[in-house]
């Protein structure tokens, strides 16, 4: 084996693995301060997240437990005031802590369909993109499956079928939205496998899924990071969706929940704002954060852009 190649191989090696990582890693930092939809975004997450681990500590009443006014009645339908932030439900809850605590359910759900769609998505773009032929048609005919399914109504089967969970929604939207993750990171290790740098490591020696994980994969990372953030807002939303239309569990407090209870209580009738505005602004939140991140980093992704 000429020794040009072998050196080859080791530079593209020490060039794609954590050097890489810690180059893309760097750059998205750096475009998060440099880009205000992306510092924004990325505000509206952290905070969030910050609410969600001190839910806690930060909501003044057990979420679900049934609240009383001193004189011993139900303190059922209160306006906004120091005993009760956001006032009451028709059931005499507090609607301040289920606010708080939506902001974990949310979080939960958010962060773990992303993080299986991100990983699924991932995984099947480098091997559909890598090995091509038979294994690729196979793969992205049963994203094209995927792809063609209706997205709520199938949520919606599957939680009935299922029962009420927000794991089973977890799986809905893992299921039904990594097909658009696995396409763009399938495109990009189509170029990425004819690099210099992958033909030197093969001519080395190493295995294909050594040259997958830790030439390849490293630099298609961003991308995975990127179609994260947006199933973050989708998952949330979904799961908002389903919780209003009463496939939620009733036993988790999310913004879905409130918005049924509030919807069933016909809360709008009596003008009762302070019981669904919140978590309904809570949710639009989440999902224009998600858009804003991905606005912020096309630069990153795409440097055409700016010119």
């Amino acid at each position: 084996m000429p020794a040009s190649l072998e050196q080859a191989a080791r530079r593209g090696e020490s060039l794609t693995l954590w050097p890489r990582v810690r180059e893309a890693a760097v750059a998205l930092l750096r475009q998060t301060g440099r880009d205000p939809f992306a510092v924004v975004g990325v505000t509206i997450y952290a905070a969030f997240a910050v609410i969600a681990l001190l839910a806690d500590v930060i909501a003044t009443h057990d979420p679900l437990e049934i609240q009383f006014l001193a004189s011993g009645k139900l303190a059922a339908n209160q306006r906004p005031g120091a005993a009760f932030l956001l006032g009451t439900t028709s059931l005499g809850r507090d609607i301040f802590s289920q606010l708080v605590y939506g902001t974990r359910s949310a979080l939960f759900v958010g962060l773990s369909a992303a993080t299986v769609v991100a990983s699924l998505g991932t995984l099947v773009g480098l091997v559909a993109g890598y090995f091509g032929g038979r294994i690729d048609a196979a793969l992205m005919r049963i994203a094209d499956i995927a792809l063609s399914l209706p997205f709520l109504p199938f949520v919606i089967v599957l939680s009935a079928f299922l029962g009420p969970s927000i794991y089973n929604v977890i799986v809905a939207v893992a299921l039904l939205l990594w097909p658009n993750t696995g396409r763009v990171i399938r495109s990009q290790v189509l170029s990425l496998r004819e690099r210099a740098y992958v033909e030197a490591a093969r001519v080395t020696g190493a295995s294909t899924w050594r040259i997958l994980f830790v030439h390849i994969a490293p630099n298609i990372l961003p991308l995975s990071f990127l179609y994260g953030s947006i199933a973050i807002g989708w998952a949330i939303l979904t799961e908002a969706s389903v919780s209003f239309l009463g496939f939620g569990s009733s036993d988790v407090v999310s913004w879905g929940y409130m918005l049924q209870d509030a919807f069933t209580s016909q809360a709008l009738s009596r003008g009762q704002y302070n019981w669904f505005v919140p978590p309904g602004l809570c949710i639009v939140l989440v999902v224009v954060a998600g858009f804003f991140i991905s606005r912020g980093y096309e630069e990153v992704f795409f440097p055409k852009l700016r010119d």
